[in-house]
């Protein structure tokens, strides 16, 4: 069962009813210069207007941290520990069984506590960490199941979990639990990650590649490079070989405009928005740190603008895989957040 599964699930069993209006429709701003501070506040308004679950909460704090708005983290912090679950979960708005999705909040916790010195805030970011460390439910080789009802790897996983473990103190876990859920999840004919493995049935739940699972993936081993210690060389060499490969997969399905179809190699699903951005950041972070060559900048450069080009005038970025059950082009929290998250390591690398 995927995301989209589990909320169309829960909207059908009266967790929510009633059609949602479409949000983001009015027509794109010409010319935007998507690395103007303007075009940036305007994103961030509209994806703080956004009401916001575990992981969505975590995307937002996340791109925030990495822009570099302080306060509103903090703020934002404040807001996921004030919801952490009895067993240390953050950010649990409803209990949509999710296991690593409230992880994705940590590290803008952990920051947080760090900036303030607030004991709450601390206790949190510990709090989610030893959730992990020693509860979490996870498959016989040690990695986590996405949700607690079932189980089962989501690729989703690889940027909600092993970021905040590597920067909690706990990188070998962080790196184990990239090797595993890239174990059960990676195709190598098609150089690209599944969706879903069932690891009860010992088989995919969903084998289709996922485009903005595999923007998950490349950004959240992305974040895992960038913590892990220099000591750690093995580790970083095999991240990095890693983000490469499925920059490889995914650029092979790049249509001419920049975009890519919701299943990267199936022309008959919609085309969407918010993978361009993912890989833009993970490029854009990777020539920074690296571990990504030069060469990869035409292809961002390409899917930066074919982004820019879809956020309107009051800042929604368009046609990005959308919520609430991700089965269609629309607006979403995690494609405003990638937005700026884009923006920032493109101008972290102009700086």
């Amino acid at each position: 069962m995927n995301r989209r599964q589990v909320l169309k699930d829960l909207l059908a069993a009266g967790a929510a009813s009633g059609a949602l209006a479409t949000l983001g429709q009015r027509p794109a701003v010409a010319g935007v210069q998507a690395g103007s501070g303007p075009v940036v506040e305007k994103v961030k308004m509209a994806m703080l207007s956004m009401q916001r679950h575990a992981w969505e909460q975590g995307v937002a704090m996340q791109a925030l941290l990495e822009w570099g708005d302080r306060d509103m983290v903090v703020m934002m912090a404040r807001e996921a520990v004030l919801r952490i679950s009895p067993d240390g979960r953050l950010g649990q708005v409803w209990d949509n069984h999710g296991v690593t999705d409230p992880g994705s909040n940590g590290e803008g916790v952990l920051f947080a506590a760090k900036a303030t010195g607030d004991p709450a805030l601390k206790a949190g970011a510990d709090r989610m960490l030893e959730y992990f460390l020693k509860t979490a439910p996870r498959t016989e080789d040690g990695t986590y199941h996405h949700i607690d009802d079932k189980p089962q790897v989501w690729v989703d996983s690889m940027y909600m979990a092993p970021p905040f473990l590597a920067v909690a103190g706990a990188p070998a876990e962080a790196v184990e639990q990239v090797e595993g859920m890239r174990r059960l999840l990676w195709n190598k004919s098609g150089r690209l990650f599944s969706h879903i493995w069932d690891d009860g049935r010992k088989a995919f739940e969903r084998k289709a590649f996922w485009g903005v699972g595999n923007g998950w993936a490349a950004a959240g081993m992305t974040r895992v490079l960038r913590a892990l210690p220099e000591s750690m060389k093995a580790e970083r060499k095999r991240l990095a070989g890693y983000i490469r490969e499925v920059l490889d997969g995914c650029l092979k399905h790049r249509r001419p405009d920049g975009l890519f179809h919701d299943v990267v190699d199936k022309a008959d699903t919609f085309v969407e928005t918010n993978l361009s951005q993912i890989l833009s950041y993970t490029i854009f972070r990777g020539v920074k740190g690296g571990w990504v060559p030069k060469s990869y900048l035409k292809d961002a450069e390409v899917m930066r603008k074919a982004a820019r080009s879809k956020v309107d005038d009051l800042g929604y970025v368009r046609d990005v895989c959308g919520s609430p059950t991700f089965e269609k082009p629309g607006t979403a929290t995690e494609g405003q957040a990638f937005f700026i998250l884009m923006e920032a390591a493109v101008r972290d690398l102009e700086a």
